[in-house]
Parts: C-alpha cells; sequence; structure tokens
C-alpha cells in the first residue's frame, strides 16, 4: 500500500509492476517445463475473463463455484468428468432414442449441471502444478486445498486479502473489471510464451497497463453476488445448485 486517499487504499504501481514480472516469469517456467495451470475466478467481475483467457491459451478453468474437493478429491471429481463424458456420449451415439422420454430429460439436466461447473476442467487429467486466482478471500477454499497439497499460487491480492498465502502476489484491485481481464490476459500470454518460447510484445504492456488499473484498490471490499461455496473435501460432490 503506498498511501491512504479519501479512505481509499492506493496501492504502489510500481511494485506492482515488478511483481506482475515475477509471476509472469513463474507461469511462462512452468508451462515451458511442461506444467499445467488452472485459472480460478467465480466472482462475478472474473467470470468471463478467466473463461476467455484460460480458454486462448488452452489451459484450466473454474468460473462458476468451486467444487469442495476439485483438488484434494481429485478421483471423486473425475468421476463426475467421466459421467459428463458418458452422457455426452450417448446422446451423440443415438442412446438416447431408445430411453424413456421422462429418463432423456433427466439425463439433459444432469449433463448441464455438470457442464456448467466442469466444463473448465474437462480435459484436466492430472493436478495442475500452480493456480491463478482472482481474489484469494473470495476463492478461500481452492486456496486452502492447493496449499494442502503444496500446489504455488499466483494471485489478484486486493488491500483486504492475506497476501501469506499466496505465493506469487500481484497487488490489484480485484473489483475493476478492466484490471482482471488485463492481468489475466498477461498470465494466459505466460502460458503461450512458455509454449512457444517466444516473447508476446503485448505481454508487458499489458502488465504495466492492469498494474495502472489497479490504483483503484479499496480498502473495503463489495459485497459479493450470491452464497460462497463451504463444502468440505469430505463431503459428497453434486453438481446440484
Amino acid at each position: 500500500i503506498f498511501t491512504e486517499r479519501n479512505g481509499i487504499y492506493i496501492i504502489d504501481l510500481q511494485k506492482t509492476v515488478i511483481m506482475v514480472e515475477e509471476a509472469y516469469h513463474f507461469i511462462r517456467e512452468t508451462v515451458a517445463n511442461g506444467g499445467s495451470i488452472l485459472f480460478v475466478g467465480t466472482k462475478k467481475q472474473a467470470q468471463e475473463a478467466i473463461k476467455e483467457e484460460a480458454t486462448r491459451c488452452d489451459m484450466f478453468y473454474v468460473s462458476q463455484r468451486w467444487l469442495g474437493g476439485m483438488l484434494t478429491n481429485f478421483a471423486t471429481i473425475r468421476s463426475r468428468v467421466e459421467r459428463l463424458k458418458k452422457i455426452e456420449r450417448m446422446a451423440e451415439d443415438g442412446s438416447f432414442t431408445v430411453l424413456p422420454k421422462k429418463e432423456v430429460l433427466q439425463l439433459e439436466r444432469e449433463r448441464e449441471r455438470l457442464e456448467k461447473f466442469l466444463s473448465g476442467v474437462k480435459e484436466m487429467n492430472r493436478l495442475p502444478d500452480a493456480l491463478f486466482v482472482v481474489d484469494p478471500r473470495k476463492e478461500r477454499i481452492a486456496v486452502a486445498e492447493a496449499r494442502k497439497l503444496n500446489i504455488p499460487i499466483v494471485a489478484i491480492v486486493d488491500t483486504n486479502c492475506d497476501p501469506d498465502e499466496v505465493d506469487y502476489v500481484i497487488p490489484g484491485n480485484d473489483d475493476a473489471i478492466r484490471a482482471v481481464r488485463l492481468l489475466a490476459a498477461t498470465m494466459a500470454d505466460a502460458v503461450i510464451e512458455g509454449r512457444q518460447g517466444e516473447q508476446l510484445s503485448e505481454a508487458e504492456p499489458g502488465a504495466e497497463e492492469a498494474a495502472v488499473e489497479a490504483e483503484e484498490a479499496e480498502g473495503e471490499s463489495l459485497i459479493d453476488m450470491g452464497e460462497e461455496e463451504t463444502w468440505t473435501e469430505d463431503e459428497p460432490v453434486s453438481a446440484e445448485d
């Protein structure tokens, strides 16, 4: 925090740029060594950017709701993914045509629910090598699971978050849609560069632009829409709302 102005905390942008570069290099090297990144952002301000940028760099994402045990109970999550794939195959190979209409409707509803929560990790066949998180306070369950499994965490950390929970801190306003998108895009660029071994010309300007946007960071978080998921890893995993 650089200073406080009218109750609003101002983040030191020079430090933000340095820390964005550190996170960028970590993500790039992780991917260059064959690692995978899981993008996580379920708050309204992050959902679209997380999904689009993870898809652009061909990585995994969670943009709806974090299901308890997604990392610590990975085998169960994989079983639900396999269930989703099975229903999709049934729809494609004509199996639905020989089933009662009621059963088909039930299967379609199940597929919709599973797709909603698991579409971003459908091809994630092993645990990720790192997480990129928007607002670790909001995603506290994901952060706790990653820390338990010693999975490194890169995160956009606002002034109301605990930076000690994060390995690579990016100070910034996690409520500013533009800042979130720019930082997510920068991490996606790091993934692409790690795969290609080429410097993306737009990566560094994007990092600095995102850092400037972070100046809007407020001391108090906005009220999140909806209830947060509080499942524990010992509870059964379900795609029910």
